[in-house]
C-alpha cells in the first residue's frame, strides 16, 4: 500500500542465509534509485546473509556475481531496512504495493523456500489484483508451493512464470559437482520441473 504521501513500497523477502547477490541487489538499486522504499524481512528477523561464494566466485573465481552487483549488494547491506529487517511471521505484506522473492541455490535456501508464514502471507497479497509479485529464479518454488485454500492449487495454476531454466540448472550442476557436490542443486527436482507441475 502506499504511503500517505504516494510513496510505493516494495517487500523484499529472503532467506535467513544463502540468497543471491544478483536477485536481490539489483533489483533492490532500481527501486532505489526510482525513489521506491525497499523493506527487507527475514525468517529469524536479523539481516540475511548471502551466499558467500557469490562474493568470491564459486570456483576458481568464476560463476559469481559480476562486479557491479557486488557493488550494489554492499550498498544494499548498508541501508536502514537491510540492517533491520521485520520476521516473515511478524510482517504484514498487505501494507505493501509488491513483493520480490530473490533466488539462490545453496542449501540454505530451504529455510525460506519451505517456510509456511510466507505461504499464508502470499495468498491474499497475490489474490488482491493491485499487488504486484516479482519471482526470481528459485523464488518462483515458494509461489509454486503455495496452496490456495480455496481451489487447493497451486498459486501458479494457470498462471504463466518465468523460471530457472532446466538446462541451466543441470548444466551449473555438472561442471561443479566435482568439487562442491550438490552445490547447485537445491533438490531433487529441478526448479524448472516443478514449476511445470503447478
Amino acid at each position: 500500500m502506499s504511503t500517505t504521501t504516494g510513496e510505493k513500497r516494495i517487500l523484499m523477502v529472503l532467506p535467513n542465509k544463502d540468497f543471491d547477490v544478483t536477485e536481490t541487489s539489483v533489483p533492490w538499486h532500481i527501486f532505489t534509485k526510482a525513489g521506491i522504499k525497499v523493506d527487507f524481512c527475514t525468517g529469524h528477523g536479523l539481516p540475511g546473509e548471502c551466499d558467500p561464494l557469490l562474493l568470491t566466485g564459486v570456483i576458481f573465481g568464476q560463476l559469481g556475481a559480476a562486479k557491479e552487483a557486488k557493488e550494489f549488494y554492499h550498498e544494499m547491506v548498508k541501508s536502514a531496512e537491510f540492517q533491520n529487517p521485520k520476521k516473515y511471521s511478524e510482517t504484514d505484506f498487505m501494507e505493501y504495493d509488491a513483493l520480490i522473492l530473490p533466488g539462490g541455490h545453496a542449501q540454505g535456501m530451504k529455510q525460506y523456500l519451505e517456510d509456511m508464514a510466507i505461504r499464508e502471507k502470499l495468498v491474499p497479497f497475490i489474490s488482491n489484483k493491485s499487488k504486484v509479485v516479482g519471482a526470481i529464479c528459485h523464488g518462483t518454488v515458494v509461489l509454486a508451493r503455495t496452496i490456495d485454500p480455496s481451489t487447493g492449487k497451486s498459486l501458479l495454476f494457470q498462471r504463466k512464470s518465468t523460471c530457472l531454466p532446466k538446462y541451466m540448472e543441470k548444466t551449473a550442476y555438472f561442471i561443479t559437482a566435482w568439487k562442491l557436490g550438490r552445490y547447485y542443486r537445491t533438490y531433487q527436482i529441478y526448479v524448472e520441473d516443478e514449476i511445470r507441475e503447478a
